[in-house]
């Protein structure tokens, strides 16, 4: 039950002061940071994390954005996609990430509800997207600047190990005892 999940600040989060707030909700909620570390982020790795086997399900959300929000798609959403693909590639590479790995008793399902939904305007206050982003991704996409939603979070086990691992090496993961380990073992 224990799990590691990859959590990143996005260059809006780190442009908009708010790392150190994000962070204390994590730890607050007993959460234990093993991994933590500044990136700029080139090009090529975005892409990495961000390949484009996504570019439909990209599509597919920023579309239904822009239906709930009266918009009309003249491109399919496999062009709606790649151009939302683009556009959080550039978003990524704008500035400076916060990449870490948290741990803890179902640290990603945790880390999810904590996170919010996807597109801020849907996310629940008392989430982090629901109390510092509330634009959409639609509009984030119609407008041309990425999906400004301040935070990634791995959406299963599974993604949570492979972006691990593609975000850290092992030397940079560490195992240490917290206070709030006495409490879960």
């Amino acid at each position: 039950m224990i799990e590691r999940t990859l959590v990143l600040l996005k260059p809006d989060a780190v442009q908009r002061a708010l790392v150190g707030e994000i962070i204390h909700r994590f730890e607050r909620a007993g959460l234990k940071i093993v991994g933590l570390k500044m990136i700029w982020v080139t090009e090529e790795f975005a892409r990495k994390h961000y390949p484009e086997d996504l570019i439909p399900i990209i599509g597919r959300k920023t579309l239904e954005d822009w239906k709930e929000l009266g918009i009309s798609a003249e491109e399919s959403p496999e062009e709606l996609g790649k151009r939302a693909h683009e556009d959080l590639i550039r978003f990524t590479t704008e500035a400076p990430v916060i990449a870490m790995v948290l741990e803890g008793v179902h640290a990603v399902k945790i880390v999810r509800k904590m996170v919010g939904h996807t597109s801020p305007h849907k996310a629940e206050p008392g989430t982090i997207r629901g109390d510092y982003s509330t634009i959409s991704m639609g509009y984030a996409t119609k407008r041309g600047f990425g999906g400004r939603n301040l935070i990634h979070a791995s959406g299963t086990p599974e993604e949570a190990e492979h972006e691990i691992e593609l975000w850290f090496s092992p030397n940079e993961i560490y195992d240490y005892p917290t206070v709030h380990e006495k409490h879960v073992k």
